[in-house]
This record gives structure tokens, C-alpha cells and sequence, in this order.
């Protein structure tokens, strides 16, 4: 068995789940005390929306991951890197907007994020279309929350 079969998904679990723990407190307490857009998706929508990309960004890294015959050592090691870089600042995400409670900064934060996103579908689409496919909802998802961290900024200032 090849070790990413392992790595892949513990990697996906531990970054949803310590962006949870960042997350789960200010939902019950800070957050809905905030004012936000009208438009805004209730938690569940969200929740779940962010299972799905967890879950497609899993499979890509498998797809990049199981494309060559060699396996993990004949990934790129910058692919590697952006993949670990993007789980980090979703991660930080959480942590400056809802544990820090720092919307303005965490807008910074966001964008960062997508352009980890983005750099990476531009990466994983020389080993695999699909598997850049696979991210491109993260990515729009992604700049969805910029914006909407960004008005909730404004409504808050």
C-alpha cells in the first residue's frame, strides 16, 4: 500500500478538524453577534460545502499523487510544498478570522489562500487535468469567503 493512501486523507481530516477547533467556539458565541450580508449561507450550507472541497482537493492529491508509477518521490517537491502551504494558511484562516476575531486581517489571509488555490491548479494541471479540475471549486469557494470576509469587515469597522 502506498503510503499517500494513508498520508492523503489524515492530512485532509487534520486540517478540517483543527480549523474547527479554531472555528467552532466563535460560531456559538462571537459569530452571530456580528452583522454580515444578508446573503450570507447558513453554517450547514457552509459546513457541508466545505466538506465537499476537502474532499475534492483530497482526490486531486491523490490523482497528482498515483499519476506516476513512482509514486510520492516523483512528484515535484514545489507541488508537494503547495499543497502542505495551502493546508497551513486554510488553517490560519480560521484561526485570524474566527479565533482571533481579526476580519480585517484575515481578508489578507483569504486571498493568500486562493492564490495558493490558484497556483497549485496552474502546478497540478501539468500531471494532471483532472486533478486541477477537481480544485477549481475550492478556488471559486475561496474567493467567495474573500469577498464575504471582506463585507463582513466593512459591516464591523
Amino acid at each position: 500500500m502506498r503510503l499517500n493512501y494513508i498520508l492523503i486523507p489524515l492530512i485532509a481530516i487534520f486540517v478540517a478538524w483543527l480549523g474547527g477547533r479554531f472555528t467552532m467556539a466563535a460560531v456559538r458565541t462571537w459569530y452571530p453577534t456580528i452583522g454580515k450580508p444578508r446573503w450570507t449561507p447558513p453554517g450547514a450550507v457552509i459546513g457541508a460545502v466545505w466538506t465537499v472541497l476537502y474532499i475534492l482537493a483530497a482526490a486531486s492529491a491523490f490523482l497528482v499523487w498515483n499519476m506516476s508509477s513512482l509514486g510520492v518521490n516523483s512528484v515535484p517537491l514545489i507541488i508537494t510544498a503547495i499543497f502542505i502551504l495551502n493546508a497551513a494558511v486554510n488553517v490560519f484562516w480560521s484561526y485570524t478570522f474566527f479565533y482571533r476575531r481579526r476580519i480585517g486581517p484575515a481578508i489578507f489571509v483569504c486571498l493568500f489562500l486562493d492564490l495558493t488555490i490558484v497556483a497549485l491548479i496552474g502546478l497540478v494541471a501539468s500531471v494532471s487535468a483532472a486533478a486541477a479540475w477537481l480544485l477549481v471549486p475550492y478556488a471559486a469557494w475561496v474567493t467567495f469567503a474573500a469577498y464575504l470576509n471582506y463585507r463582513v469587515w466593512e459591516m464591523n469597522r
